[in-house]
Formats: structure tokens, sequence, C-alpha cells
């Protein structure tokens, strides 16, 4: 095969043509194999999810034998092959990005590997099946990483050199556009979040790598909507108001929610015995267990179904200790050291804080629907710092382009009060403790630890 493609393009007569087609092919290629992989990764978690909320409407206390052994058989795939594969996986792509030279080379295949492939895919299934308040959006970026780095490393030694970085970069946007159906939000989130390159170095590769992992996408799924269509019509003059309450209380609770996963992650680096992971793992898992027995089952799964269930049925109120039970939920499935995003379950959690307040201020459905909305991006905002991809990501997720200042204002005030809590993301502070890992594990004993 590379010595017919090899053949082919020495055929080509123009210099300029056959250099952008040798840079192009790459990113495209990596992105089809994205998009089918987002694809098929979605259906089956999805229909993990769905087996999970089968097993409990038939037989409830399964939970307590399913949830324990789905929890700790995860968290033993990640200890055991994928020690680089645990909790979202952002973070750990943000780091293989900052260290994508020749020099830690090494560093980068631990970040983003076949084994950390194969390792997220099975341990977040495991997660979800078991209850676990997980999304799928972190785990399709790291998958989606390795992808386009495994390609940029599999090109024979005539082709043009591509950088490293930006086929890394892409990869991560062209999965949360494929994982989501939200092309501007991957282009904004590898420009708000991933990068501090300047976009136009790369930004045709970003563009046709994002549309060619969407269309594929598309292509198997149709042009579906996360969410679908909420009814944001005939909105109140004054409902900025309740926005922005919203905003400040999703954005306090997202912030200290990230605050607190990184004191228990702190907390748990201090065990000194595996046994004491082992007895972490299963002593969450029975708490989860029997708040979803006990209180609200709802608060099992990605969050998707407490968003759909706010935003388009008469149901629109939900209690404030369901709200609660979701971030706390979301907390502790994610210390687990196991595969598993955190973009959903601030989205349901958001919608749960939305509907909470606007169910106390006692608006129309209408008014409501746009608070449930401000709650899941001002909530996301508060865990990542990304305003501006948290309100496209709900407004791509939804269709509904008349609010979009309103999505977008929530974003901006719940960043600028998550700043009381912490004035970093709590991606940031994962990506230097994945740092520290790498840096930990180096046989150069002067090399330092990353700090911030």
């Amino acid at each position: 095969m590379r010595k017919f493609l090899k053949r082919s393009f020495d055929r080509i007569r123009n210099e300029k043509l056959k250099q952008n087609l040798l840079q192009a092919i790459p990113f495209w290629v990596a992105s089809l194999i994205t998009g089918l992989i987002a694809v098929f990764y979605s259906r089956i978690f999805a229909f993990f999810e769905g087996i999970t909320f089968s097993i409990i409407h038939a037989h409830s206390w399964h939970i307590f034998i399913l949830t324990p052994v789905c929890f700790l058989t995860a968290w033993w795939v990640i200890k055991r092959f994928a020690p680089y594969g645990g909790g979202s996986g952002i973070p750990q792509v943000m780091a293989a990005i900052e260290l994508a030279n020749p020099r830690d080379d090494k560093k980068v295949t631990k970040l983003l590997g076949i084994k950390v492939f194969f390792g997220k895919i099975i341990s977040s299934f495991l997660m979800i099946l078991g209850g676990g308040l997980i999304g799928k959006e972190g785990p399709t970026i790291q998958i989606a990483g390795t992808v386009f780095r495994k390609i940029n490393e599999w090109l024979p030694s005539w082709w043009p050199k591509i950088s490293k970085r930006n086929m890394i970069m892409t990869g991560a946007a062209a999965g949360l556009a494929a994982a989501f159906n939200t092309p501007l939000g991957g282009i904004v989130f590898a420009v708000e979040e991933l990068t501090k390159t300047h976009i136009s170095y790369f930004k045709t590769a970003l563009f046709t790598a994002v549309i060619i992992a969407g269309l594929t996408a598309q292509g198997l799924l149709g042009p579906y909507l996360y969410l679908g269509y909420p009814d944001v019509t005939n909105l109140s003059s004054f409902i900025f108001f309740p926005l922005i309450l919203v905003a400040i209380v999703s954005g306090l609770l997202g912030s200290s929610m990230s605050r607190i996963i990184l004191s228990i992650l702190r907390w748990k680096r201090s065990f000194k015995f595996g046994y004491y992971h082992v007895l972490y793992v299963l002593s969450v898992a029975i708490i989860i267990a029997s708040i979803a027995f006990f209180i609200d089952p709802r608060i099992l799964g990605s969050g998707k179904e407490i968003m759909t269930t706010t935003l388009f049925t008469a149901d629109k109120h939900t209690h404030w200790y369901t709200a609660f039970d979701r971030i706390l939920g979301t907390i502790l499935s994610f210390t687990t050291g196991a595969a598993g995003g955190i973009f959903a379950p601030s989205l349901g959690a958001g919608a749960g804080v939305g509907s909470v307040i606007s169910g106390w201020l006692e608006v129309s459905a209408n008014n409501e629907n746009l608070l449930i909305l401000g709650g899941m991006v001002g909530f996301l905002t508060g865990v990542t710092r990304t305003p501006f991809t948290s309100a496209i990501l709900v407004l791509e997720m939804t269709d509904r382009h008349n609010v979009i200042f309103h999505l977008m204002i929530a974003g901006l005030v719940a960043s600028m009060v998550s700043m009381l809590v912490d004035k970093h993301s709590l991606y940031d502070h994962l990506k230097v403790h994945w740092m520290h890992d790498l840096y930990h594990e180096d046989e150069e004993p002067n090399k330092p630890p990353v700090t911030k």
C-alpha cells in the first residue's frame, strides 16, 4: 500500500498540490476512523446504559450486586492494563499536547497508546453498566487523540512531516464533534481549551477533521440532536435576572465539585496499600446503589434522562436532593479511578440545578426550559472554565439559536464566579497530576516534577 501511494503521488507534477494532499490525507483518514469509532462507541455506551435501567426496573435490588462488581472491575482494568486511561481523558490529551516532542515521545505513548485505547473503552462500558455517573465525551476525545497520533506514527518515512501536536489537538476536536454531533463545539473546544498556538497554523486541518468526523457520525446515526428541541419561545423580558442567578449558583457548584474531586484524589494518593483503593471503590459503589435504590434511580447514568425529562415533559421540577445526589454521584464515580467523562454528568447536574431554581421562582414552562439550559451551561463552565464551548455545545444539542446570547451570558457569569472558588479548571489541575506521574516514572532523577 505504501509503495502504491508513493508511485501515485510521484506522478503528480504540481508540487504544491502534492504537498497539500500529503498534508491533508492523514487528517482525513484519521477523521473518518474517529467518526466510525465514535458512532459504535456511542451506541454500545447507550446500550449498556439502557441495560442498567432495565435491570433496575425489573429487579431494583440487583443494583447492590451490579454496581460493586462493575465498579471494581472497571477500576481493575485501568489499574492493571491502562494506568493513564482513568478519568475523563481530556486532561491526558492536554498533557500529551504539551509533551508532543521527540524527547517526551514515550510519555505521550503512555497517555495515547493502544493499551489506553482499549482500557478506556472497556472500563467506561463497565462503569456505565454499573450505573456510574459518567459520560462518553471524555473517553471519546482521548480515543480520538490516540487514533490521530497513531495515524501520524504510521506514515512512511518519505511522507512530509506533520506536527504531532496539531494532530492530537485536531483529533480531540473531532472526537468531541462526533461524540455529541456538535461540530462548532469541537472547534471552539480546541481553541478555548486545548491549544495556546494560534489557530491559523492548523485551521484547515481542524475544520476538515471536524467536518469529516461529524459527517461520518451523521451518515450512520442521521442528523440527530443530542437532546432535541425544547420550547424557549415567548420568553419573559425579565428572564435575564433568574438566568444570572442560575448561572451564579451552577457555576459555584460546578467549581466546588471540582475542588472536592481534587481533594479526594489527593487523599487517595496517600493510600499506602492497594486494598485501600479496593475498599474505596466498593464503598462508592454501595453509596451510589443505596441512593438509587432508596431515593431516586434517575441519579444513575450519564444524566441524559434527567435532561430530557426536565426539558420535554411536564415533570420539570426536580427535588433539591436529586440535584445534590447527581453532584455527589458524579464526585464518587469520577474519583474511583475508572474511565468515564464528566461533560454529560455536569450537564445533567446543571439541568437539575436549573430545574430546582425555576421551581422555586415559579416561572412559566418556556422560561423554565431556558433556566434549565442556563444551568447546564453554568455548571459545565464551572468545571471546565470554557464558557463559549459550554454555550455552543448546549446550543448545538438543542438547535435553539434564539437563546444563544442567553447561554453565553450564563457561561460568562458562571466563569467569573467560578474564579472565586479556584482560578484553574479541573482539567488544568488533572493535567498537572498526569504530568507529575509521568515525570515521577521517568528514569532521569534530576527531572523536576511539573507544578502549578
